[in-house]
């Protein structure tokens, strides 16, 4: 950010969807700070981590888009514990949610990144997302550089606070994975995949 001001933060945040180890809860304030002390402005730092986002979710809707249906299914098929039903009940529910997912998704620890990838093996239309993705990313982007800009040199408080939010996912994760392989461990037939 200091070399490349705002579209270096648009770079980073870019980067991040694509690695999610990258933390926008520390990219995000940082940019914030780094506008407060007048290094770039705050309508930049907004707008280039916005389209940053952006770019960087596109990449991954146009993974989604390349992976496909039937490699999906291919896929799905060779997976332990994995039934061609899943991918099926998947697909239903994005149809009926995808929109919602795309928006609020975009939100979500883990899941910012990973939406993008059923929303282009579903072919959502790239307008549509593009808007949810514009928004969603707007709105989680603002609160985080605002908090950064509000707090200058305390801006490491954002990433305390947000910590926990990520780590509750991320162990709502973990335990939904979990109770997926137990309940299909258990079940009569489990890991079986429904004959074609």
């Amino acid at each position: 950010m200091e070399a490349l001001g705002a579209p270096g933060a648009g770079a980073a945040i870019a980067l991040e969807n694509l690695f999610p180890p990258l933390p926008s809860e520390v990219i995000l304030p940082l940019a914030g700070f780094t506008a407060s002390r007048g290094d770039m402005s705050l309508w930049a730092a907004l707008l280039w981590t916005t389209i940053g986002s952006v770019v960087g979710a596109m990449a991954l809707y146009w993974v989604g888009a390349l992976l496909g249906r039937e490699r999906l299914i291919a896929i799905a098929a060779k997976l332990p514990l994995v039934k061609v039903a899943d991918i099926e009940k998947t697909e239903a529910w994005f149809s009926k949610h995808g929109a919602k997912a795309v928006f609020f998704g975009r939100m979500i620890p883990i899941f910012r990144s990973l939406i993008s990838i059923p929303a282009g093996v579903e072919r959502m239309p790239v307008g549509t997302f593009l808007l949810l993705t514009t928004l969603g990313s707007a709105i989680w982007n603002t609160l985080f550089v605002l908090a950064g800009y509000r707090l200058g040199e305390d801006w490491e408080r954002v990433t305390d606070l947000v910590s926990v939010y990520s780590k509750v996912v991320l162990v709502v994760v973990v335990l939904a994975v979990l109770a997926f392989v137990v309940f299909r461990v258990t079940r009569a037939g489990g890991g079986k995949r429904r004959a074609s």
